[in-house]
């Protein structure tokens, strides 16, 4: 240790030596503020440094699975909703593509441009929740009320085209529950026009705010490899400096006719995969939804929305494996059909259950403060983790 960082003489305390130290085990959660939700992480600590962090999820269990076993095909989509509920549209989206390519079934190209819209639009809305919430964990209240200003505009238009704010059981089977209504594409353009300079808001008020930086560059790096072996995925691995996103790397949907680039840490303000490059990779890919979201409205054709919704849903026996880039990751659905009105099996991949998992790796060493900096970074949803 550098002789300056010694405390003065007069300050230096004599240990006895049959003081006697030892660990402490801490339970964070399952209440807590900085937990994202029903979260307990039982940690064990040296004083604040944390050795080991043991995650304890299960309180938000509400049997998704179970419950798609027990319903028919289409009322399995208002469950999907419900799994990562800041994000329903991108749930309904992986879901019913699954069933869909299980039937042969070929979509309206206006329902196509629709979901992606609706997708892109609510991935924006998940973000600025990430945003919002990430800055009050670190200390800073005022952009948490930027980002709900402006999720409230993405809100109005889901309202608008569904009648729902939050839960929309949007996406069908063979197109979209209803057409856009008259005007309705304009004023997602006219919110694009609004949005993006409020993105240079967000960096301007946190950001670049060095407190900001200071407690979260270099925290909770994780390195591309270990990524990689925890099955991380999302913003989480981009992060990492991994250019991998399933819209370009197995497009789905209509997402291979547009332009966008996929966002990655650079180690910009400290290290590659640190809390800060996750919470950057999210400020840039609302950018890219931004983008998507012109070039489908551009190019959004005419026709009937509802043209190719059966009116029964019949999917042949055999199984499918269905995954789409959810604002949190690979989100799977593994769909085993028995020829039935009900599936034989719902099984999910949960990218936020994935992305928690790495946390005993990367907590171990850390200050306790900044445990509640990681957590943040990895932008979980216990609804999604419990299903």
């Amino acid at each position: 240790m550098n002789k300056s960082n010694l405390p003065p003489a007069q300050f230096e305390l004599e240990i006895p030596d049959k003081l006697k130290t030892d660990e402490m085990v801490l339970s964070m959660g399952p209440q807590h503020p900085s937990t994202h939700g029903v979260l307990q992480v039982i940690l064990r600590t040296d004083g604040e440094i944390i050795k080991a962090a043991d995650p304890r999820i299960g309180y938000l269990h509400r049997c998704f699975e179970k419950h798609a076993e027990n319903v028919t095909w289409h009322q399995v989509i208002p469950f999907t909703d419900r799994l990562d509920y800041i994000a329903s549209m991108n749930n309904n989206l992986g879901y019913v593509i699954g069933l869909e390519r299980m039937m042969n079934l070929q979509v309206n190209e206006r329902a196509e441009y629709l979901r992606v819209i609706t997708a892109e639009l609510n991935r924006i809305a998940s973000h600025l929740i990430a945003l919002g919430t990430y800055g009050l964990d670190i200390g800073a209240f005022t952009p948490f009320l930027y980002t709900f200003r402006d999720r409230e505009r993405i809100l109005d238009l889901f309202e608008e085209i569904c009648g729902a704010r939050l839960l929309y059981n949007y996406i069908w089977v063979g197109g979209v529950a209803y057409d856009a209504p008259e005007g309705w594409r304009d004023k997602v353009l006219q919110f694009c026009d609004y949005f993006e300079p409020k993105i240079k808001e967000y960096n301007d008020i946190l950001t670049f705010n060095k407190i900001f930086i200071d407690r979260t560059a270099n925290v909770g790096v994780i390195p591309a490899d270990l990524a990689i072996n925890y099955g991380v995925s999302g913003p989480c691995l981009r992060g990492s400096g991994v250019p991998y996103d399933l819209r370009k790397a197995d497009p789905y949907s209509v997402y291979d006719r547009f332009e966008f680039n996929i966002c990655t840490g650079k180690g910009e303000m400290g290290t590659v995969g640190d809390a800060w490059d996750r919470y950057w990779v999210r400020v840039a890919e609302m950018y890219e939804s931004v983008k998507i979201i012109r070039q489908a409205c551009e190019a959004l054709p005419e026709g009937d929305a509802k043209e190719t919704v059966p009116r029964t849903i019949k999917v042949p026996p055999g199984e499918y494996y269905m995954h789409t880039e959810s604002p949190r990751g690979e989100l799977g659905y593994y769909i085993i059909s028995t020829g039935g009105k009900t599936a034989n099996r719902v099984k999910v991949r949960s990218p936020a259950y994935s992305n928690l998992s790495i946390l005993p790796a990367i907590a171990p060493g850390v200050m306790l403060a900044d445990l509640v900096a990681i957590i943040g970074s990895l932008d979980i949803v216990l609804g999604e983790i419990d299903r």
